[in-house]
C-alpha cells in the first residue's frame, strides 16, 4: 500500500520567505526582538532603572528606549556594544553561509 503525500504540505516558512524576498529582514527583525528581550531582562535582574542604564550607556533614554523596542530597527552598533557591555556581556555578531 502506497502513502499518498499530504496535499496541505508545503514549502517552509524560510523558504516562503526567500520567495518573497523578505527572509532578510525577517532574521534581522527576529534577532532584534531577541536583543531587546535580553538587555530588557539583564536590567530587571540587576534592578536598573531605564534612566540609570542610559546614563550608564552615556547616552540618552530616547536612544535607550529604540534599543529596546522589539520593532525599532534604527540602532548603531555602538549602542548595542555599549548596552552589552553595562550588563555585563559581550555583544557576538556572525556571518554564516546563506
Amino acid at each position: 500500500m502506497k502513502k499518498s503525500k499530504n496535499p496541505h504540505l508545503g514549502s517552509s516558512l524560510d523558504e516562503l520567505l526567500e520567495e518573497e524576498g523578505s527572509l532578510a529582514s525577517s532574521e534581522a527583525l527576529a534577532a532584534k526582538r531577541v536583543l531587546a528581550w535580553q538587555i530588557a531582562q539583564a536590567m530587571a535582574e540587576k534592578n536598573m532603572t531605564k534612566k540609570a542604564m542610559a546614563e550608564a550607556m552615556n547616552t540618552s533614554r530616547s536612544s535607550l528606549d529604540r534599543l529596546l523596542d522589539p520593532d525599532n530597527l534604527s540602532i548603531t552598533l555602538s549602542t548595542m556594544e555599549r548596552a552589552a557591555e553595562v550588563i555585563g556581556k559581550r555583544l557576538r555578531i556572525l556571518l554564516v553561509e546563506g
